[in-house]
């Protein structure tokens, strides 16, 4: 009679003990993440906590009163507005072009591929200059945005494009045409199949180029500096605002506009990235 022995079964402690095994850090691994958290706290942690010691330096009341200035309260109000304008266009319209380049061919297809990257090599002086010579007074095309919010809303959405392009570009082209092939043969229109399948694969790197873009237009100053026409209560962006009062020579001021803008930026950007792993378990 023969007799059956079953395999033991890992119980909690041998999946416990493995997976310390497998967290472990070799030396290499080990050594790499001292250098990039060291590099990490040299370039970014440490500038911003001693921004926001510099801002809380005076105590909360003279950071509270800092932040209830009517005209730092507008400054950051519109720059933080106009951010969430700009990131919500591009996303759309970001995505469209990625579509087009990566779905379609036609002529002068190279040349829109390197127009898009221009923004990322242009100095953003440079920028602004351009668009105050098309866009403000003697304008050739008509429209005078000089010392409006418009003209803001321009360059903010000229220097923020790229990011969701060429964050949504590279999905779009891993992305197999397979099954669009198959939705389309079972007789599903081009919307509900660019709904159903293509939209919730690339919805996580849409919000992260939308992250992306939100984060370089809350912090951007040379593209509408000159197209702004610095105009206080009106058009006046939070980052040329902490500069004047720079040269004001209230750095605890400033460095508490700063302070607000880096917590809004932080909350927005996490917000953005928790919408974005959600979207990717969806996916």
């Amino acid at each position: 009679m023969s007799q059956t022995i079953a395999e033991p079964v890992p119980g909690r402690a041998a999946r416990r003990a493995r997976s310390s095994e497998e967290s472990r850090l070799g030396a290499v691994s080990g050594a790499g993440l001292g250098v990039a958290v060291l590099w990490l706290s040299l370039l970014v942690l440490l500038p911003l906590a001693a921004v926001v010691a510099k801002g809380t330096g005076s105590g909360w009341a003279g950071f509270a009163n800092a932040l209830t200035d009517r005209r730092a309260f507008d400054a950051i109000k519109l720059t933080v507005l106009a951010s969430l304008g700009v990131s919500l266009v591009n996303a759309v319209m970001g995505t469209v072009i990625a579509w087009v380049l990566v779905r379609d061919d036609f002529p002068g297809k190279r040349l829109l591929e390197i127009m898009i990257d221009i923004p990322f090599a242009l100095p953003t002086i440079v920028a602004g200059l351009v668009l105050l010579t098309l866009y403000g007074p003697g304008s050739p095309i008509g429209p005078n945005w000089y010392g409006t919010r418009q003209g803001i809303l321009v360059a903010l959405l000229f220097v923020t494009l790229p990011f969701v392009v060429r964050t949504v570009e590279p999905v779009l082209l891993a992305l197999e045409t397979d099954v669009e092939e198959a939705a389309a043969s079972l007789g599903a229109s081009p919307f509900a199949t660019f709904r159903r399948i293509v939209l919730p694969a690339i919805t996580p790197a849409v919000l992260s180029g939308a992250a992306l873009a939100f984060g370089r237009a809350m912090g951007e100053y040379g593209s509408v500096v000159l197209i702004s026409g610095q105009i206080e209560y009106k058009t006046e962006v939070a980052p040329l605002y902490i500069y004047k009062q720079i040269q004001d020579d209230a750095l605890a001021e400033a460095a508490a506009t700063a302070t607000v803008l880096l917590i809004i930026s932080l909350l927005v950007i996490a917000s953005l990235s928790a919408l974005q792993s959600w979207a990717a378990r969806r996916a």
